[in-house]
């Protein structure tokens, strides 16, 4: 007779991380489907400069990875690429969204495994344990803010995946595993590689692996101590490369390591350029505390819509503390509050944004607190790992209770869902605070790209555009009008300063005419400078309130 064949049921870990991947991905594409439907994939003006900046790296007079340009860290525009290559992927900006849908996915599963692995002690996790990773796992990818921000180009949703899983493989790999080391490396160069965020992270995070490994922390022990030591050493050359590469790409192309940091397109020079007397810059410049204050307001506004739940929320993340605290003395609860502490990481958004909007010219303005508008609201989100984590931690406590009956510590679960589920449905009923700010800042100038889109389809197909592309690229991209056809402050060799003399750029600004068969100016740009006065004729001329009106040319 044949041989039967045995097969191995999965584990209840696999079965638990293909349901949850499953999960995401149906709730990361039902809610990409409901905002493109309702148009509001493209609202972020950020969204369609980074789909545009990862689009001109192959589509452009002069392509390459010089199109990166400097500030925005590369990644997320090279991600996008393959995803853009399609015309109407670009016009749509659907191309841009894909990434960010990826990210959701694999940053739900590396909330799973992240809590897991810190509730489990010593042992294979169990079911208190599991249930907690769900719980926290879907207070996460339920929120509203980040539902919402995954279906756009922005970057964060990417950050906070590459964040969540580089604390997930650094827990694991406190529990004994020397290769969770290097994938935790590469994870934080990815972060390195998105977001200034991670810069900030991974420093925090090396100097923590390198003080264990002098220390002999039992982290590094292991069978082989030259495989620990090897896990190490690749940990710091992966985590320290991706800041390397950075500082040398902007040295090299232009001439400054830290032009992202201080060069014209920075946020500093930004602020400068916008400060008055009767504007002497935005709340929270040179004093960290308050910068720190006006951060966690965006926070919690990223996960309750009025004050007596964001209270909550503040009380369950102080009480998560506080448990940690006792389960480090109660010697029952001591082998599952052990792997904790590396969910402390999840407070470095804290002094980051706090350090960023006091001294790096980075404002966050929330409805509640002057100047009472929005205005990177969204940077809130870098806190609802924390928050997640936090309400997980109460779960596995309150389950851990053995002095309770059954019936207690079950109704100590329900009532932490249930102020989540009030939380939540507040914000769906209201809207998302990240989507408020995105209508509220773009509303009128997506009317202008709108109008002026309309005029550009009529151009003849092969016409070439002079065009600064800096602020209303969206235009461009709406009428369908390949980026090679344009001539833009892209087509130039940056490292030639303070211009290029054989770049097309400035040669078509000194002689339009020659070089473009029709201009697009908006009022102050380049592009208005170099031809208001050579009174030319005006194909339309658009004027949308609180837009610089802009004049679609004829040169020839």
């Amino acid at each position: 007779m044949p041989k039967r064949l045995k097969i191995k049921p999965r584990s209840e870990g696999l079965s638990d991380v293909a349901l949850l991947a499953w999960l995401a991905t149906c709730a990361s594409v039902f809610s990409f489907l409901f905002y493109f439907k309702n148009g509001d994939v493209l609202l972020y003006g950020d969204a369609v400069a980074h789909i545009n900046i990862a689009r001109r790296v192959f589509d452009s007079k002069t392509p390459g990875l010089l199109q990166l340009g400097t500030v925005w860290l590369p990644l997320p525009h090279l991600v996008m690429i393959p995803f853009l290559l399609s015309m109407k992927m670009w016009r749509t900006g659907a191309g841009g969204s894909i990434p960010s849908m990826i990210a959701y996915v694999f940053g739900a599963v590396g909330m799973f495994r992240m809590i897991r692995s810190a509730l489990s002690g010593s042992n294979p996790p169990d079911a208190v344990a599991r249930a907690s990773a769900w719980i926290g796992t879907v207070v996460l990818a339920a929120n509203p803010n980040l539902i919402y921000m995954q279906s756009t180009a922005m970057g964060e949703v990417v950050y906070l995946a590459f964040f969540i899983w580089a604390i997930a493989s650094f827990t694991e790999h406190i529990h004994g595993n020397p290769s969770a080391l290097v994938r935790c490396g590469l994870c934080l160069a990815g972060a390195c590689l998105t977001r200034y965020d991670g810069w900030f992270l991974a420093a925090a995070m090396s100097g923590i692996v390198v003080l264990r490994s002098l220390l002999g922390g039992k982290s590094l022990d292991s069978a082989s101590a030259s495989g620990t030591r090897s896990a190490l050493l690749k940990f710091l050359l992966i985590t320290a490369a991706a800041p390397a590469l950075w500082l040398a790409y902007n040295g090299i192309v232009y001439r400054n390591p830290l032009e992202f940091e201080n060069g014209p397109y920075s946020a500093k020079a930004i602020e400068r350029r916008t400060q008055s007397a009767s504007n002497p810059g935005h709340p929270g410049s040179r004093r960290p505390l308050l910068a720190a204050l006006y951060f966690f307001k965006a926070a919690e506004d990223n996960v309750a819509p009025n004050e007596w739940l964001q209270r909550g929320w503040v009380l369950f993340a102080f009480g998560a503390l506080l448990t940690c605290a006792f389960a480090f003395r109660n010697q029952s609860l001591r082998p599952f509050a052990k792997f904790t502490w590396p969910l402390a990481f999840l407070l470095i958004p804290i002094p980051f944004y706090a350090l960023s909007i006091a001294y790096s010219g980075v404002p966050i303005f929330v409805p509640q607190w002057w100047p009472f508008s929005h205005y990177n609201v969204r940077y809130g989100l870098q806190i609802l790992p924390l928050f997640s984590a936090a309400l997980a931690l109460l779960v596995n406590f309150v389950l851990r209770q053995e002095s309770w009956n059954w019936r207690l510590r079950l109704a100590g679960v329900l009532a932490l869902l249930a102020f989540v589920l009030a939380s939540y449905s507040r914000v769906w009923r209201e809207g998302p605070v990240c989507l408020r700010e995105a209508e509220l800042n773009m509303k009128t100038r997506i009317q202008l790209q709108v109008q002026i889109s309309k005029w550009l389809e009529q151009l003849p197909p092969n016409a070439t555009l002079l065009m600064y592309t800096g602020d209303h690229v969206g235009a461009v991209q709406r009428a369908g009008i390949p980026l090679s056809h344009t001539i833009n402050e892209g087509n130039h060799r940056v490292w030639k300063q303070p211009t290029d003399p054989e770049g097309l750029w400035e040669r078509a600004l000194a002689d339009p005419s020659k070089y473009a068969d029709f201009a697009l100016a908006f009022e102050g740009d380049p592009v208005w400078q170099a031809v208001h006065d050579l009174h030319l004729p005006e194909l339309v001329e658009v004027h949308v309130t609180g837009q610089s009106r802009g004049v679609l040319y004829r040169l020839r």
